[in-house]
């Protein structure tokens, strides 16, 4: 049994994708102010957002995939052809919008990369300032070692007593 697949169901496929990129990119920017903002439990609720909305991203990226494998067998390419390849056998009123589509998706996705990147860098240098002053007002407190990837981090040292004795 063959399963034909139009370009206007791909046309849906790519405009899901688009809607979950979208999503996601809201996210990242909404984890940005949560930090500009120091508001640590709201970045940590929208961690557990953001993953899901990684998961329903790729959950649309894998049905895009499929969709266009299906659309390009139907139309007696291979399945593993790309959209993009298969452009010039869809009807000429469906190529500029699959065209426009398949621009934003990319788009979406390095936007999506780039942010990721610079959130990374934002929560790293975040907790290296946080860990600077846990040792400015804790000196004692707290030794550098390293991870199993070489990595510099801070553990705590030896537990401070509960009370300490002045004078």
């Amino acid at each position: 049994m063959t399963i034909n697949i139009t370009w206007e169901q791909v046309a849906d496929c790519l405009r899901d994708e688009v809607q979950e990129y979208g999503d996601m990119l809201r996210l990242f920017e909404e984890q940005q102010e949560c930090v500009f903002n120091r508001d640590p439990g709201r970045l940590l609720q929208l961690i557990e957002v953001t993953k899901d909305a990684a998961q329903r991203a790729e959950d649309a990226r894998r049905r895009r995939e499929q969709c266009v494998s299906t659309f390009a067998a139907g139309m007696g390419h291979t399945a593993e052809s790309t959209l993009r390849s298969l452009l010039p056998s869809i009807d000429d009123e469906a190529r500029p919008l699959l065209q426009a589509l398949i621009d934003e998706v990319n788009r979406l996705i390095h936007r999506v990369r780039r942010v990721t990147r610079q959130n990374h860098l934002l929560l790293s240098r975040t907790v290296q300032l946080h860990q600077g002053l846990l040792r400015q007002f804790y000196p004692g407190a707290f030794t550098s070692t390293y991870s199993a990837l070489g990595r510099l981090s801070m553990a705590p040292a030896a537990p401070l007593p509960a009370y300490r004795a002045t004078g």
